[in-house]
């Protein structure tokens, strides 16, 4: 991964990290300015979590694939945990998820890391659908079956495999490169760099100029003006770093930073949906002011399975 480009992408990440850093601590040190305290904390405890969060990527970039593989593994695994903890469960139930958070999740990397996308495409969908609905009736607990084997696959499905698809990134054959090579670490980092940036214009667009939200009883401050500026900015950071991000050509890697945007938005707005059922504010505390790790990869888990399949799709004309 020692190639200029990937080194070049992600200095300038941690440089603008250091920039926004400076002028969070000079804001907190200047009160006078008619600035939201409040909100200035945020700002800055955000930006802690972001500096963790690049650190441990970085990191595993520069360990190789196995070992990023091995970090998007950890991240599912907790992600599950934080969805399954947040959804009633029974005690018929607890088998299904022993199989499910021990074996089927790690399997489903292991094949990921082999690049057996033929294998792991179905793994779960299927083979752990059958298996969930099956050993939950063997336990012999019929009440609220379908809900209750419904929780666990939506969340098997969703924090393990869609999140799953930003690791198969690091295998996507590219012409005139080799898989794993640094143009595949650039792909994954340039998907997320697309959506933190979306989810980040996304509350500033709605705070600027929002008047309309999408759905007020899920999230009163996601609205179709944050959503439509959202999607253009990060369409336009994908075009601007187009050539971070092999094969696209300038016009598609806008086109697929848009699209990255609306999904993440979708995913964004569909586990806000489910916080909102249970009565809470966060998935978890495990990050200091970005809340939970599903909190952080709710908009990841819809838009890499796109972005996955939108790259194999140019890669492979």
């Amino acid at each position: 991964m020692n190639d200029i480009r990937t080194i070049a992408l992600i200095a300038g990440v941690l440089l603008l990290l250091t920039v926004a850093t400076a002028v969070g601590q000079f804001l907190a040190r200047q009160p006078d300015r008619g600035l939201d305290p409040a909100a200035v904390n945020v700002f800055n405890l955000r930006l802690r979590g972001w500096w963790i969060i690049c650190t441990v990527l970085a990191a595993a970039f520069w360990l190789g694939t196995t070992t990023t593989v091995v970090l998007c593994g950890l991240v599912s695994f907790w992600a599950l945990r934080e969805f399954i903890t947040l959804t009633p469960t029974r005690k018929g139930d607890h088998r299904a998820l022993f199989w499910v958070f021990f074996l089927f999740t790690p399997l489903h990397y292991v094949l990921v890391a082999y690049d057996r996308y033929d294998l792991f495409s179905v793994f779960l969908p299927l083979y752990g659908t059958l298996f969930v609905l099956a050993r939950v009736a063997m336990a012999g607990d019929y009440k609220r079956f379908l809900e209750r084997t419904a929780k666990i696959q939506a969340g098997l499905v969703v924090c393990v495999y869609c999140l799953s698809f930003a690791a198969a990134l690091l295998h996507v054959k590219i012409r005139g490169q080799e898989p794993g090579s640094g143009a595949n670490f650039r792909l994954l980092f340039f998907l997320i760099l697309l959506v933190q940036f979306a989810d980040c214009m996304q509350y500033v667009w709605s705070r600027m100029a929002g008047r309309r939200p999408v759905a007020p009883e899920v999230s009163s401050t996601r609205t179709w003006e944050g959503l439509l500026g959202s999607a253009t900015s990060t369409a336009l950071l994908a075009a601007v770093l187009w050539w971070a991000a092999p094969p696209f050509e300038p016009w598609q890697a806008a086109l697929v930073g848009f699209v990255v945007a609306v999904m993440g938005f979708a995913g964004g707005m569909t586990m806000s949906a489910i916080k909102r059922d249970r009565g809470v504010k966060d998935y978890g505390t495990l990050v200091v002011g970005h809340g939970g790790v599903l909190d952080r990869v709710d908009s990841m888990c819809f838009a890499a399975p796109v972005f996955y399949h939108l790259t194999v799709l140019v890669a492979g004309q």
